[in-house]
């Protein structure tokens, strides 16, 4: 079988999950091609090496260029704060080097442009981590909504909502518009923004209004690097630094087909740990998923007689009916997070290998139309307006 030589550039919260994901595909899945955990990418305070032998990467560097330059690298995964993620792909597409990158795709909606006309023009095949898409019930949302089963859609509701952002958290790169783009927005709302694009199978064409607020102006300058989790492990100094993104965006927005839809994203709605979800509402049906309790998709099927009508909820671990779990365990031994990373890194392998993916996978041209909606619900709130789609590219 021949190899895929992977290099990931980050380590972190999400090199973490990557790295997982790579060292279990090839258990789980027959892919048609072999990946190799090749080398991984960390700064010398993270120490690489360290990183490389817990996670089982062969190889370990502190010069990210050197690694994307490789001739023995097939595959480049972008796992680092949002700035340079614009950087470490146009170099990988400048190699032609496939790559994969953390979402959102960009810091700024001109380096998310830039990345999605250069992979264009060269060729080079991309693909953005929406690994939410890979949750089986998202991906049987996808389908219901692609056979027919909701009708027009009319209402589409999404929320991601995090309470860990309180004061003790000191000033991490996540509150740095320098180094994030955005708050909650570009970390949050990119994700639902995302699920509902490919639920629904359409595109947001207006914000009609948008709000956006930071509530702690201020946090403690860190110290330290991250030990797990999003934020675990840091400590702040005496000195304080400016936070210079959004705590929460708010926003209505119109569909193509016509429905009309709100989102949500916050990190300190407190007692919402992970709640990310949606729920759509069509002229024969409806759906709604809530990834705290991610493997079940509740459907509501208007179309059967009144007196029968209600919720049903469906438990999406059936290897033979619900995508990807075949690969995984008997009816209802649950999945976790971890494994949308690994059915989402199979479906690159298939997409890499010539074959189609499980379901859509997006790339960098996709993730662009995801960044032009943040882009423009920043642009209503700040200008307290209606923004439709056209005005921004």
């Amino acid at each position: 079988m021949e190899k895929l030589n992977v290099a990931l550039i980050g380590q972190g919260f999400m090199g973490r999950t990557h790295s997982n994901a790579w060292g279990q595909v090839g258990k789980f899945f027959q892919t048609p091609l072999k990946p190799v955990m090749h080398t991984v990418f960390g700064q010398e305070a993270e120490n690489p090496q360290a990183f490389a032998e817990n996670w089982g990467w062969q190889n370990a560097s502190t010069d990210w260029e050197a690694v994307v330059k490789s001739p023995r690298i097939g595959l480049v995964d972008v796992a680092t704060p949002n700035f340079m993620h614009a950087p470490v792909a146009r170099a990988a597409i400048e190699a032609g080097k496939p790559c994969a990158c953390e979402k959102p795709v960009a810091g700024t909606l001109e380096d998310a442009r830039v990345m999605a006309e250069g992979a264009k023009s060269a060729g080079i095949k991309t693909f953005v981590w929406f690994n939410y898409r890979r949750c089986p019930a998202v991906a049987l949302a996808h389908r219901l909504v692609k056979d027919g089963k909701l009708g027009d859609i009319r209402h589409v509701r999404a929320t991601y909502l995090q309470d860990w952002a309180d004061e003790s958290v000191p000033l991490a790169w996540r509150f740095d518009k320098k180094l994030a783009g955005s708050g909650a927005h570009g970390d949050l709302n990119a994700h639902i923004i995302d699920m509902t694009r490919f639920v629904t199978g359409e595109e947001i064409t207006e914000i009609a209004g948008a709000i956006a607020e930071t509530f702690i102006k201020k946090r403690k300058l860190m110290t330290g690097v991250v030990s797990g989790g999003i934020a675990e492990g840091l400590a702040g100094s005496a000195d304080e630094g400016d936070v210079t993104v959004d705590d929460t965006v708010l926003f209505l927005a119109r569909f193509s087909g016509g429905a009309v839809a709100s989102f949500e994203a916050a990190r300190q709605a407190t007692g919402n740990q992970n709640a990310n979800g949606f729920e759509i509402n069509g002229t024969k049906g409806s759906i709604k998923f809530n990834f705290e309790r991610m493997n079940e998709l509740e459907y509501y099927d208007a179309t059967r007689p009144r007196v029968v009508q209600g919720w049903t909820t469906i438990m999406c671990t059936n290897g033979a009916n619900h995508p990807y779990v075949g690969n995984w365990w008997p009816d209802a031994h649950l999945i976790g997070y971890e494994h949308g990373f690994v059915n989402q890194a199979y479906d690159i392998i298939k997409v890499l290998a010539g074959e189609e993916p499980t379901v859509p996978i997006p790339d960098f041209a996709d993730a662009y139309q995801t960044q032009r909606v943040l882009e423009a619900s920043l642009l209503s709130a700040e200008e307290r307006r209606p923004v439709n789609l056209d005005e921004v590219k």
